[in-house]
């Protein structure tokens, strides 16, 4: 299911790009590009602060996640760094929507 979800895209490091459903979801408040520097000032134009951590590897096979973000009171889970910020900017929406 994973290798279906991701269709074998991988970006730097072997790291999975983010799956296909948030980025149609990204696409629908017109964020088309990926990247992980295009998403965190998307992420940093919605909100004041936010937290993410990179996982040391044992929280990380515990977990099955690379990265978490805080925000508020929130906790994101993520394969990558561009998924957690792409993860928190959409949050942003639901909450207020």
């Amino acid at each position: 299911m994973y290798r279906e979800i991701f269709a074998g895209k991988v970006g730097k490091k072997g790291i999975p790009m983010i799956p296909e459903t948030l980025q149609q979801q990204l696409a629908r408040h017109g964020i088309t590009s990926t990247d992980e520097v295009t998403l965190r000032e998307a992420l940093e134009s919605r909100v004041e602060t936010y937290t993410l951590i990179k996982l040391a590897p044992w929280p990380a096979r515990r977990w099955k996640c690379h990265y978490r973000l805080l925000l508020g009171e929130k906790m994101y889970d993520a394969q990558s760094a561009a998924e957690a910020y792409a993860l928190g900017f959409l949050s942003g929406f639901t909450t207020k929507e």
